[in-house]
């Protein structure tokens, strides 16, 4: 009952406020965000690389409403690169097209990302471009399948709630694109998205054995052992070697089960965010698991 209303409240500005300003709230969102500034993400991709994993930094923020605010965010991707290069780290970037000024305009936006995927170029590193809600979904595949006639750094995210994901997933893999496959994180309508989370899952599977045959190197994010379970039971089954796809997984999540992952010789990526607009994330990082509901619930009303 909880999880709708939350993703509904991650747009309220006077929950965010509150919530933001609220010391115990604020140290618990810790647990998800390692902190507000670059240098804290750099400290926790280290620990990440200590530990045999790569990771991925994400400097929050989405919807902005003004061209300077979106070049801003740019601006803050070149300097992420360029940290991640200074520190010799294992690690890439993470990024909504949204903060880049989508709503400002496709071509605004395209240009932004430009920007970002010819620096990660030059730094032979590598851009994955963040999927949002169905609204933005036609536009970001535009824009990420325009990005790649320039480089391949580029990849982006599709979510195995939405009905259409089995086509986009197809044309993804015939222009030779990295997929990071997700269940979905936002409130979606039920004549595109399945409502039932059994009928997630199991399209969750069937994409995943579309992909991990491709020759293509993909992500699986899911911190779900049933979906883990499956992915490495189909890899065996197919001989596709550990080293030919990745698990990604968020921070302060399951930690328990990256690091038994790692032990068995797979790849784990651990997805970093980090900044001031924390609060939608954790809004959705609640949403999904009953336990988060509970503690936000008795905090909320307290």
């Amino acid at each position: 009952m909880l999880r709708p209303l939350l993703l509904e409240l991650a747009g309220s500005t006077r929950l965010r406020d509150w919530v933001t300003t609220n010391g115990a709230m604020r140290g618990w969102a810790r647990r998800f965000v390692p902190g507000e500034d670059l240098a804290v993400a750099i400290e926790a991709a280290k620990a990440c690389n200590l530990a045999g994993m790569s990771a991925s930094l994400d400097h929050l923020g989405e919807n902005v409403h003004t061209r300077d605010e979106a070049q801003k965010a740019c601006a803050s991707y070149l300097a992420v690169l360029d940290a991640i290069t200074a520190a010799h780290l294992e690690a890439n970037i993470s990024l909504k097209l949204t903060q880049l000024g989508l709503d400002l305009g496709e071509e605004f936006c395209a240009g932004q990302l430009r920007r970002i995927t010819r620096h990660a170029a030059e730094l032979h590193n590598f851009v994955r471009v963040d999927m949002e809600g169905s609204a933005y979904t036609e536009r970001t595949l535009r824009i990420v399948e325009h990005a790649r006639t320039e480089t391949d750094v580029v990849g982006t995210v599709i979510q195995s709630c939405l009905f259409r994901s089995e086509q986009d997933v197809r044309d993804l893999l015939g222009q030779g694109c990295r997929i990071r496959l997700v269940k979905g994180a936002y409130r979606e309508p039920s004549h595109i998205a399945f409502p039932r989370k059994r009928d997630v899952d199991a399209n969750y599977v069937q994409l995943m054995k579309i992909l991990l045959p491709s020759g293509i190197y993909h992500a699986l994010a899911t911190h779900d052992p049933q979906m883990i379970e499956a992915t490495t039971r189909f890899a065996a089954e197919r001989q596709i070697a550990k080293d030919k796809f990745e698990f990604q997984m968020l921070y302060g999540i399951r930690t328990d089960l990256q690091s038994s992952l790692v032990r068995e010789g797979y790849r784990v990526r651990v997805y970093i965010p980090f900044g001031s607009e924390w609060f939608p994330y954790f809004m959705r990082r609640l949403a999904e698991r009953p336990a988060n509901l509970l503690f936000f619930a008795k905090n909320l009303f307290r």
